[in-house]
């Protein structure tokens, strides 16, 4: 396994912590590693906590591969029910694999970057718990439980998503500070323990989102989501997955946005496209739903907002910021007669379209699929152009991906990077929405089709969608469902492998998609880990 990099970003000012006046001020002593002498005071263990944080952002600003590459965004969303590449010469190597799935094997560079990212995470995490614990820390009771819950909801997270696409892996629970080269595989049950006990711990220990000052750290809330969506994926803990749903719903924190709000309140939309225009996701901004949103910075106003250096974390990995815009638009503005502007979402690039099961799924009247949200219909915008203000007509959903129905959830536009080459835009990782979408499934799996049916109209009454009946419930219904609400935002793959139903939903759904079997329903273990985990057996997934 690679060595880990304990990567801990401090933001502690010397003015602000050194009195001028004493005599050892210019004293220096360097720890070249975190260790409890390192963290032992309340700025450095938050600084930490924000560390850990910028650290899981990696996950969003992965943007190419050493060589170039820029399908990240792309491996969590094609080759499933949702999304394909529709042209066939522009296929970018990170994706081909999750598209022609015999093409997937323990060399994947995703699978590998995953790896790293959760490991590196988890021992950061291991690194807080330690020294947090340690007896020589003399900060209070209160504070220490609060970090410890944070660290610990990281490295819960971090397992969930080792867990869903690998199964059973390494148990890492103290800092590794020196080579090892003897890790094995534990018994997914023991990875699910540890998972349900950290959660357990944050759920109770962390702040609630209103006590916290940067809301993008964890609180409650968020521990009690994933915990939902693990008890879901672990199956027979369908009953307490409702509950922790229950808690965040009944917490009085969180209200679904029913009214029109915001900076483009006044401007035709809805009150679900209100949820995801740039300066009105943050809590602070009026999004009562959201449960964690990781909140970016534009650059041009604050240096290096919109992230940290990355370069830090993974040496040879290219990050540009998300690209989530790119991956998601369409190539409009390469149509003569089109030009690129804000109201038409910026430039995207059209790494992925929607698949037509897409475009076919909502009902009438449904305002998750109105023309604020789900974009079809493109008119000339270039007043130079003849067929100005004419709608864009031709060959329709064309090849070249200039012409795409788009979802607009990732629209965004900076006019100081017309070019799009990143993203200010915040992610929206949790909100209230999914929250009554994880309850449903809960219900379901008991046999509550009725309690089912009344969390899904929750949702269904917002949208002002025809409410569905209790026998209109089926797992195949709720999957539906939470494309509806959720497109754009969950990482589908990830759905699908923890409800094991990938296999069967890209059947009539799925587009482009050669050599998926039952081996793809978790991915390989990657080659590299295996071949520097020279003194034990990393055992390979079957299949690969």
């Amino acid at each position: 396994m690679k060595k880990y990099k304990i990567i801990i970003v401090l933001f502690v000012a010397a003015a602000m912590i050194l009195p001028a006046c004493k005599k050892d001020f210019l004293k220096e002593q360097v720890y070249s590693k975190f260790t409890p002498e390192a963290l032992n005071d309340s700025l450095a263990f938050e600084a930490s906590i924000v560390g850990l944080q910028s650290q899981y952002s990696l996950w969003n600003t992965m943007n190419e591969d050493p060589n170039g590459n820029q399908g990240f965004l792309c491996v969590w969303q094609m080759g499933t029910d949702v999304a394909y590449n529709k042209a066939v010469d522009d296929l970018d190597p990170m994706s081909i694999p999750y598209t022609n799935y015999e093409q997937l094997t323990p060399a994947d560079e995703s699978v590998a970057f995953v790896w790293q990212w959760a490991y590196n995470m988890i021992n950061n995490a291991n690194v807080v718990v330690a020294n947090i614990d340690n007896k020589s820390v003399t900060l209070g009771d209160s504070f220490k439980k609060k970090i410890k819950a944070q660290a610990m909801f990281y490295r819960a997270l971090s397992y969930n998503y080792l867990a869903t696409l690998f199964g059973g892996v390494p148990l890492v629970t103290t800092p590794v500070n020196s080579p090892k080269t003897d890790f094995v595989r534990a018994k997914i049950e023991d990875v699910n323990s540890l998972i349900v006990s950290d959660l357990n711990f944050a759920k109770v220990n962390a702040p609630s989102i209103d006590d916290l000052e940067a809301k993008s750290l964890p609180n409650k809330s968020m521990a009690s989501q994933l915990l939902a969506e693990a008890y879901l994926r672990i199956g027979g803990k369908d009953a307490e997955a409702e509950a922790e749903c229950n808690t965040i719903i009944n917490s009085g924190s969180f209200q679904l946005i029913t009214n029109r709000y915001g900076v483009h309140a006044s401007q035709p939309g809805d009150p679900f496209s209100d949820m995801f225009i740039y300066g009105n996701q943050r809590r602070s901004q009026g999004n009562t739903e959201a449960i964690w949103v990781e909140e970016t910075e534009n650059p041009a106003s604050v240096p290096n907002g919109a992230g940290p250096d990355l370069q830090n974390h993974f040496p040879g990995y290219p990050f540009l910021g998300s690209q989530h815009r790119r991956a998601w638009g369409c190539r409009y503005y390469n149509t003569p007669g089109m030009l690129l502007c804000d109201t038409l979402g910026g430039r995207g690039i059209s790494r992925m379209a929607l698949t037509y099961f897409v475009l076919n799924l909502y009902g009438p009247n449904d305002m998750r699929n109105s023309k604020y949200n789900i974009r079809r219909k493109f008119y000339y915008n270039d007043p130079s152009s003849p067929n100005y203000g004419q709608l864009v007509a031709g060959p329709g959903i064309d090849t070249n991906r200039n012409i795409v129905p788009k979802t607009n959830k990732w629209d965004q536009f900076d006019p100081n990077d017309s070019f799009g080459s990143s993203m200010i835009k915040d992610f929206i990782i949790m909100r209230l929405g999914e929250t009554y979408l994880l309850k449903a499934e809960a219900q379901f799996k008991q046999g509550n089709t009725t309690g089912a049916a009344a969390s899904i109209n929750v949702l269904r009454t917002r949208a002002q969608a025809t409410l569905v009946t209790p026998a209109q419930i089926t797992m195949d219904f709720i999957l539906d469902e939470r494309v509806r609400e959720l497109i754009a935002e969950e990482n589908r793959r990830m759905t699908l492998m923890r409800t094991k139903t990938l296999l069967q939903r890209v059947v009539g759904r799925g587009l482009k998609i050669t050599g998926i079997s039952a081996t793809n329903l978790l991915l390989p273990i990657p080659q590299s880990e295996i071949n520097l985990n020279k003194d034990a057996v990393l055992t390979q997934n079957p299949g690969y």
